[in-house]
């Protein structure tokens, strides 16, 4: 068994464990689970198709995965029904991707009609985080979207994808979008979230929840360092 410092143990409670690559086998999806389970990481995220998982009994290890994902231009309804099939099938959080042309044209009342079709497939306490694609969008239309999910009934706003050409995660998008949705709900970071410092950042501008795939060769870089062997 990995042992964590206890700082470096709290940050890989706050990460979701991500593989979401199109060639992703189900394989690759046992080999990160294993390795969530080793790192001691809050949950694993993957793609909807992925699932059932198999998750070992004893084993403290949620499941999230993605819906709308990535482009967030599937029809409400579409969203709707994956989410739903996506907890029928064992997850216990839902990714969901807005509308970002939606938000980027001031269509802000479609965006948080589009989360509420969502979070109502998946009633509480299942989690719903809601992507908004950040490094995509302005100041204004941040605070916009994270008030829409929040009207919605998100638990999370989460900052991107990580595949959208804009960019990923920045510490200014998650300490406003944190400033925007208050006790209301948490905030995920997401997208280019690669080493210790990264994390901390993320961290500490008000980030609960961080998705990383190369969680391994992050915690790698906590002081003191990881012990033991991976």
């Amino acid at each position: 068994m990995t042992s964590l410092s206890p700082d470096a143990a709290s940050v890989a409670r706050q990460i979701d464990h991500t593989l979401l690559t199109p060639g992703a086998t189900t394989a690759d999806v046992a080999a990160l689970v294993a390795e969530a389970i080793r790192l001691g990481t809050y949950s694993v995220c993957v793609s909807p198709s992925m699932l059932p998982l198999t998750i070992p009994a004893d084993a403290d290890l949620k499941v999230a995965v993605v819906c709308g994902f990535p482009s967030g231009k599937h029809h409400s309804v579409i969203k709707a029904a994956e989410a739903a099939l996506a907890i029928e099938q064992g997850a216990d959080e839902i990714d969901m991707v807005i509308d970002i042309g939606a938000a980027e044209a001031g269509r802000f009342d479609d965006v948080q009609a589009d989360i509420a079709a969502v979070r109502a497939s998946i009633p509480a306490p299942k989690v719903l985080k809601v992507i908004i694609e950040s490094a995509a969008l302005t100041d204004a239309e941040i605070v916009a979207v994270c008030q829409a999910a929040v009207a919605a009934g998100a638990d999370f706003v989460k900052t991107s994808t990580g595949f959208h050409p804009a960019g990923g995660a920045t510490v200014h998008a998650v300490r406003l979008m944190k400033r925007t949705v208050g006790d209301r709900a948490q905030v995920k970071a997401s997208g280019g979230v690669r080493s210790y410092d990264d994390a901390l950042a993320m961290i500490e501008a008000g980030a609960t929840r961080l998705g990383v795939s190369g969680s391994a060769a992050l915690l790698s870089g906590a002081t003191p360092v990881l012990t033991g062997a991976y």
